[in-house]
């Protein structure tokens, strides 16, 4: 007896290579909140279930992973635009940051997890504070996510303290929907020393360490030309490539970075959020480099505070599209290149590699269901350019985490976006208002 089964749909497959394919006329069986079968519809309709779900016009795949995002930042989103990032820090988002309440952080989240799951998000990574609140809201939506509570060395011991305490409290909450990672701010903000301690801390307990890093070239220059060497050299030099490291931007990682990464002990990822740097004026995140040096890049929107919007649909078309501008080279990156991004490598950057971004016997169902029967999207000549290049986040109807159905036809079951956004509205004022306090950092990299 299943619990779910999804019938007569497209399913997005991988091979036993990792590549991405198609199969027609396939019905995802789900039972005790993991896949239990992709097979023949025909097949499939000799087995029980307590609900179907009809998948004829629609493709199933894989949840979307949004791999380093900010969610509370939902708050502060359009507050400060076309700036300069020591200008937009400093001027704004710090500043209004040390006036965060623990109800605007969960209100932020929840609304944040609403986004994410009408975008066809299961599961991100986060890396901000008052991280219980975050966990709430993450019980509450339904969702699944690695969480992190961020700190600055400036904060003193303390903040890397309660990390960790957060770390080893709350992972494999939320019916085990919840991992968590140590999430140390940037190397520029955390020294030596506590990366350093980071390193340790995450060896000793198994943790994943979740941290920005060389997020623009002008921020690596500033780097070698103070210390004498790169942000990805410091991480070296702390110890942070021996374990599992997620390092959020990339952009300016150099040729000789990437030497340094791929010889890395751990296992080392990188998240890619596109529309920020194109608004900061960043370069991309170098994926050919990565790809050479076998490191897996997953797809992230940054906060919405830079980023305006959490729409991982967007970034995996931005993706390939940036990264063909930037290499001069048509051929790169290809749809089929961008959904292996969005699915099995976003998967192995948040720690989850053998958990979810597959359809596949024995993984989560993490799944969504993708209309591809509106005008924009037809004729389909190609199925992976259809998706990456065509369909939109809002074609997705259905959003399915361990087997719970979070939106079903556009609608979502788990949260109140008016009730949500009204609350957050009236705190608003006495957040954004208050800009005379002392921001929590000061950003001179």
């Amino acid at each position: 007896m299943a619990d779910l089964v999804i019938d007569g749909c497209t399913a997005l497959v991988h091979d036993r290579h990792g590549t991405v394919g198609f199969s027609a006329e396939t019905s995802v069986v789900i039972r005790d909140g993991l896949i239990a079968a992709v097979i023949p519809s025909r097949e499939a309709a000799r087995t029980e279930a307590a609900e179907r779900i009809d998948g004829r016009g629609l493709l199933a795949m894989p949840g979307l992973i949004n791999c380093h995002t900010h969610t509370p930042m939902v708050a502060l989103r359009g507050i400060a635009e076309d700036l300069p990032i020591d200008a937009w820090f400093n001027d704004w988002i710090w500043p209004i940051e040390s006036h965060l309440t623990d109800r605007v952080v969960e209100l932020g989240a929840k609304l944040a997890c609403a986004e994410m799951i009408r975008g066809g998000v299961t599961t991100f990574a986060d890396h901000y504070f008052a991280m219980d609140r975050v966990a709430a809201a993450v019980a509450e939506s339904g969702l699944r996510a690695n969480l992190g509570w961020a700190y600055f060395s400036g904060q003193g011991p303390e903040a890397r303290e309660r990390s960790l305490d957060f770390a080893l409290r709350a992972r494999g909450a939320a019916d085990g929907r919840i991992t968590t990672s140590l999430a140390p701010h940037a190397p520029y903000t955390v020294d030596d020393a506590d990366l350093a301690a980071t390193a340790a801390l995450a060896a000793e307990h198994g943790l994943l360490v979740h941290i920005h890093a060389a997020e623009s070239a002008a921020q690596t220059a500033t780097s070698v030309r103070r210390l004498g060497r790169t942000p990805i050299e410091t991480l070296r030099r702390a110890g942070l490539l021996d374990g599992d490291l997620l390092i959020a931007h990339g952009t300016g990682i150099t040729e000789g970075d990437l030497d340094l990464l791929g010889a890395a002990r751990g296992r080392i990822a990188v998240a890619t959020a596109p529309r920020g740097y194109l608004k900061f004026a960043w370069g991309p995140t170098p994926l050919r480099g990565l790809a050479a040096a076998g490191v897996p890049v997953g797809l992230a929107t940054d906060g919405a505070a830079s980023n305006n919007t959490l729409d991982v649909w967007e970034s995996m078309t931005l993706t390939a599209l940036v990264q063909k501008a930037s290499e001069g080279d048509p051929t790169w990156l290809t749809a089929r290149q961008a959904l292996d991004h969005a699915t099995a490598q976003s998967a192995r950057a948040v720690g989850l590699g053998e958990r979810v971004g597959a359809l596949a016997p024995g993984r989560a169902a993490d799944v969504i269901l993708v209309d591809l029967t509106g005008p924009h999207t037809r004729p389909v000549h190609d199925l992976a350019a259809t998706l990456v290049h065509s369909a939109r986040s809002g074609d997705v109807l259905t959003t399915i985490v361990a087997g719970r159905v979070l939106m079903r036809d556009r609608r979502l079951l788990t949260l109140d976006v008016p009730e949500i956004a009204a609350e957050l509205e009236a705190e608003l004022p006495a957040l954004t208002g208050r800009r005379d306090g002392g921001p929590i950092q000061e950003y001179d990299a």
